[in-house]
């Protein structure tokens, strides 16, 4: 009669399902028949990938924006508040500049003006901002001959304060930093400012150029030089924690809300940052990733997603499977679920049962 009773009971518990950690895959997916009409499925595969790289990036904090480089200055320009010497050689015997005796005048520190001119005695005033060195001396020159026809110029430039760049956070020594080099760049920035500061995770740099803000990983600036924008006065420039990450639920090693450590995060790197699979629960051939992407990024051909709330199913017991989930981005707020193992479950329900039955038997021999 005990063992009948046993029976009935371990019966009425695999009916009503035994305790998890996480679901099924036909749970969250359903089977490969059935199509929820919300929800796109893709398998994750070489075959796959090569459409799914393509698509737009589900949102704005996975994906970054920055300025073109710029093109450095061979011959820096002349700037309004440079300071300018100009020599100018006459040997005319009646001279309009040289004093008797003399065959050179020194006409030093002018300072440009705002509206980028110097004033210069029987020239007048005469613009010269914006022109390399060379051409600001040939123009002075060509002034000079309308008037001593013999008068050979040269001419010296003093940069003046190119302008102003704030460093603003997330660096040894923030504050202004005045530019006088047209060819200024980010890192040159950030070196000036004594490096990022040591606790940062992943260093992310924000530019702020008006009322535009672009961002880019550390990482990949110093890595590819055409990431080294030139700065203009005025930017202002911060270098912030990495505020990405992505989610890691069911049957992984570890469950948590798990920072972006690099630049770029793929599947396989995932894995790893989770601590890999629960070795008696977890389904290796159900590592699903759960994405939204934005209406505006639903396509009806390859080039996107079917549906916004899409999942992405991983196989981690073949090599294809392997090195695709190498290949495959996580992106900001994704959610990383490993599912169940229906072996599990059954594995748990034969323990469950050896136990009460031996507890059953116990007790009939009382």
């Amino acid at each position: 009669m005990r063992f009948i009773l046993t029976a009935l009971l371990l019966l009425s518990m695999a009916s009503c399902g035994l305790p998890r950690g996480g679901a099924l895959q036909s749970e969250i997916i359903g089977n490969e028949s059935q199509k929820q009409s919300d929800i796109a499925v893709y398998r994750v595969s070489r075959e796959t990938l090569s459409s799914i790289s393509r698509w737009p990036a589900p949102n704005t904090n996975g994906s970054y924006s920055w300025p073109n480089r710029g093109t450095p200055a061979a011959d820096k320009p002349i700037r309004p508040f440079d300071l300018v010497d100009v020599v100018v050689w006459d040997s005319e015997e009646n001279s309009l500049l040289a004093s008797p005796g003399q065959n050179t005048v020194r006409m030093q520190d002018m300072q440009v003006s705002p509206a980028g001119t110097i004033f210069l005695p029987f020239v007048g005033t005469l613009h010269i901002a914006g022109l390399p060195h060379s051409a600001a001396r040939a123009r002075v020159q060509r002034k000079y001959e309308e008037v001593i026809p013999s008068a050979q110029v040269q001419l010296n430039v003093k940069q003046g304060t190119r302008g102003t760049i704030s460093m603003v956070s997330g660096v040894n020594r923030p504050g202004p930093i005045q530019v006088d080099d047209p060819n200024f760049t980010v890192l040159n920035a950030i070196s000036a400012a004594g490096g990022p500061a040591a606790q940062i995770l992943n260093p992310q740099i924000k530019l702020i150029r008006g009322s535009t803000t672009y961002r880019r990983p550390l990482e990949q600036v110093l890595a590819n030089p055409q990431y080294d924008a030139l700065l203009l006065p005025g930017d202002k420039v911060a270098v912030e924690k990495d505020d990405r990450y992505f989610r890691s639920l069911g049957a992984a090693s570890r469950e948590a809300i798990v920072p972006f450590d690099t630049a770029d995060i793929s599947a396989l790197d995932a894995m790893s940052l989770i601590g890999g699979l629960t070795d008696l629960r977890a389904n290796p051939k159900g590592i699903l990733v759960l994405r939204e992407y934005s209406p505006k990024a639903v396509r009806s051909d390859s080039s996107g997603p079917d549906k916004t709330r899409s999942v992405f199913v991983i196989d981690l017991t073949t090599a294809d499977g392997l090195f695709s989930a190498g290949k495959f981005p996580i992106y900001h707020q994704d959610t990383v679920l490993v599912t169940e193992s229906s072996v599990a479950s059954a594995t748990l329900l034969f323990g469950l049962i050896k136990q009460m039955t031996g507890a059953a038997f116990d007790v009939s021999r009382l």
